[in-house]
């Protein structure tokens, strides 16, 4: 690992840890194994750093996004391979979405509207599919905005209390929170496929470059 990846990883388990005014710049250098001095050689300011790790997250769930739900049609099948898609994504990479999720507010004004920008561009991949499932008749719901907001506080929640040394599999976990997903919408009833959870887990492990393998 580089010293630059070091700061990054650093942050990400800090800034998720304690918060980004919890952690000081002696924490960082500390868990980086550098200098203060060194520290601001890879870093720039510290809300640069917070920055980069959000819009850099931001980046990869839209574009695992993308690729998972490319060539799909169906909003029940897109909502599937996206709810599955986010709930791997953290489980797998815990502290780097409880920084976005969590982080928002500690951003200045220009950086905040940088990385709200990239935050409504996702959540407008949920509000576009399941606007399309009601109008298609397969989701029922007369809140959909307020029911998206509590799917997507229901699924990143999992980065808070997921463990792999837990008793369910991340295909098992993923699919039964689509399931869950489709009861809140008044979808239709039925498993999840595995084959959706299995391309997902590829997907992550792309664009996120960590190794998952089925059974996690």
């Amino acid at each position: 690992m580089t010293s630059a990846e070091r700061v990054r990883a650093a942050a990400v388990k800090l800034f998720a840890a304690k918060g980004f005014h919890g952690t000081g710049i002696r924490d960082l250098a500390q868990e980086a194994e550098l200098s203060s001095a060194t520290l601001y050689h890879y870093m720039g300011t510290k809300e640069d750093l917070l920055v980069e790790i959000m819009t850099t997250a931001l980046r990869r769930l839209l574009d695992a996004a993308g690729k998972a739900t490319a060539g799909t049609a169906d909003p029940v099948a897109r909502l599937r391979t996206l709810v599955t898609l986010h709930v791997l994504a953290h489980a797998v990479q815990p502290g780097e979405t409880r920084v976005v999720d969590n982080e928002v507010d500690a951003l200045s004004a220009s950086a905040r509207a940088r990385v709200v920008a990239l935050r409504d561009e996702y959540e407008g991949l949920w509000a576009r599919i399941i606007e399309d499932g009601v109008a298609h008749g397969v989701f029922h719901t007369d809140r959909p905005a307020v029911t998206r907001l509590a799917l997507l506080e229901m699924c990143s929640g999992v980065a808070r209390w997921y463990s792999p040394h837990g008793p369910l599999r991340l295909e098992e976990l993923s699919t039964h929170y689509a399931e869950l997903t489709l009861r809140a919408l008044g979808g239709p009833a039925g498993t999840v496929r595995a084959d959706e959870a299995r391309h997902c887990l590829e997907v992550v492990a792309q664009v996120w470059d960590v190794p998952v393998q089925p059974g996690n």
